[in-house]
């Protein structure tokens, strides 16, 4: 992997939200909850596959490049621990680039992976997936990465790719003169020894009629009684229930002492009729704000099937009403979504409006990758309102596409605007964007340069992180075995997702040659995940073949 990464503070700006975020086993579910609760999300606003041309196919009116940063590359920023690696020096194309707007694509950085849980449970159901519900970010940041870490705050960033042989011939897309590029982030793991602050916790439960099915309000309901019995005595429980109306069930309670009065409200719980999604998320709110405590991780946890049918339906109607407590009080919202009928769009909508995150959950194997095998102590925030921007090299770039992140765009003029919101991350994520690029004729050297921005979580001092590749690390075949295995592993997710939204990508394999793919790489990384993806890849190409 090609990695020139070097980071420093840069200028600052004053904070205002200017625009939308882009956005089952009882044990299972129980770990779920215990850890996802202090999980951070992402957002920011809408992007749709991009193609950049010379003849401006794709142009932001007044978008700036990264520029080269005030040190010249290489200074550690403060607190960061992370500076320019040694003996990697930046090519003199480089270190002059200054791109077009055309050449530019920034985003929001997005940690979700919901649209995959659901879309592997609807698979595994015999149905085809909403196209509308597939997010190929959200199944590419699925799968573990083996990026380098920080040793700081903040991220690393890394580049590699890989060329994309022509398909045509095998049925598949054609990819001649395109190649595949690697953009991944990732922030430092927590120490699991290191004690977490207080949790002050507004569970938003659905006992609608919809929530009466095997599996959803029963599962929930017990497994909100352990996870009771789990959390310590100096952290605090409210408890909000809604199906028409909302109600108050508990308001926020410490826990010391109280724990068989918060088990006979969780044991009373039980499915109402309708849903009324908007009642229940303006009043868990309102509950976590008045109970807000400073210092503590403060969430508020939407367990739902998000199946919204009375009230508020809208997700824009729904966080006007919470949008002031939420930018004042700094309240997270995470939602966990459950049920084979799943309001998918209404809950991611709601995750990235309200500065949270969002999965799905429908087997034991998903809830313990996410939350008990990948669970470090997801307490702390790495980077408030992180930012991507590529800046792709006209010289040696024809075209370039942006595989997902629609709902998370970002204004190119809005990369350093700190008054602009980003992603909120967490410990020990990743971030992967993938990008279809089409070079020029000959081209070599530099083709494109990766700047993440991201505002210290503590003093909110905004830092960045740089990345770069050259032409040569695009040499190789994407699916020869001397490319990384964790970029086919990618590469083979973004394709599946484009495939199940009817989205043509350069260089797509068919479904049948994409899962044989698949599972060669099951059997090369002996990871049940990538056992799972090729299960999946072959479901759909039996159901599209029907």
């Amino acid at each position: 992997m090609h990695l020139c990464a070097r980071a420093y503070q840069a200028s600052t700006a004053p904070r205002v939200t200017a625009r939308a975020r882009a956005r089952t086993s009882r044990g299972a579910l129980v770990a779920l909850l215990a850890g996802a609760v202090l999980l951070t999300g992402c957002g920011a606003g809408g992007q749709a596959d991009r193609a950049s041309r010379g003849d401006g196919a794709h142009r932001a009116e007044h978008g700036q490049p990264a520029p080269v940063p005030p040190d010249g590359g290489g200074g550690a920023a403060e607190g960061d621990g992370e500076g320019g690696r040694e003996g990697e020096q930046k090519s003199d194309v480089e270190r002059d680039f200054a791109p077009s707007a055309d050449y530019l694509s920034t985003f929001a950085l997005d940690v979700d992976t919901a649209s995959y849980g659901y879309a592997k449970r609807a698979l595994a159901e015999g149905r085809l997936p909403d196209p509308a519900a597939v997010r190929p970010e959200e199944f590419v940041n699925s799968f573990r990465q083996d990026y380098p870490r920080p040793q700081g705050n903040g991220f690393t960033v890394a580049m590699d790719g890989a060329r994309i042989a022509n398909q045509e011939e095998k049925g598949g897309r054609g990819g001649e003169d395109w190649s595949l590029l690697r953009v991944g982030l990732a922030t430092r793991s927590s120490d699991r020894t290191a004690e977490r602050p207080p949790a002050a916790l507004t569970f938003v439960v659905d006992v609608s009629g919809s929530m009466a099915e095997p599996g959803r309000l029963d599962l929930v309901r017990e497994c909100l009684g352990i996870l009771t019995d789990q959390l310590r005595e100096d952290d605090s429980i409210a408890l909000v229930t809604f199906s028409g109306e909302a109600e108050t069930r508990l308001p926020m309670t410490r826990l010391g002492g109280r724990r068989d009065r918060v088990h006979q409200i969780i044991d009373d719980l039980e499915p109402g009729d309708s849903t009324n999604v908007g009642a229940g998320v303006g009043t868990g709110y309102d509950v976590a704000v008045e109970g807000h405590r400073k210092g503590a991780n403060n969430r508020v946890v939407l367990l739902s099937d998000a199946l919204a049918n009375t009230g508020d339906t809208d997700a824009d109607a729904i966080l006007e009403r919470i949008d002031t407590s939420r930018r004042e009080y700094g309240i997270t919202l995470f939602g966990v979504g459950v049920g084979s009928d799943y309001g998918d769009q209404l809950m991611e909508r709601l995750t990235n409006r309200g500065d949270g995150h969002t999965t799905y959950v429908s087997t034991v194997a998903q809830a313990r990758k996410v939350f008990v095998d990948q669970l470090p102590a997801h307490v702390d925030l790495r980077a408030r309102d992180a930012k991507a921007q590529v800046a792709f090299d006209p010289q040696t770039v024809q075209e370039f596409r942006l595989i997902g992140y629609e709902n998370r765009e970002v204004a190119d003029e809005d990369f350093r605007d700190d008054r602009v919101d980003g992603g909120e991350v967490g410990p020990g994520h990743t971030v992967t964007a993938l990008y279809a690029v089409r070079l020029r004729a000959g081209a070599s050297g530099h083709i494109a340069t990766t700047t993440v921005r991201w505002l210290d979580p503590r003093t909110r001092a905004p830092h960045e992180a740089t990345g770069s590749l050259e032409a040569a690390a695009l040499n190789r075949d994407l699916w020869s075995t001397e490319t990384a295995l964790r970029l086919r592993v990618s590469a083979a997710a973004a394709y599946f997702a484009q495939a199940l939204r009817g989205v043509e990508t350069p260089g797509a394999p068919r479904l049948g040659e994409l899962a044989e793919r698949s599972g060669g790489l099951a059997r090369a990384t002996e990871d049940a995940s990538v056992r799972q993806l090729a299960k999946s890849i072959g479901q759909a190409a039996t159901l599209v073949a029907q």
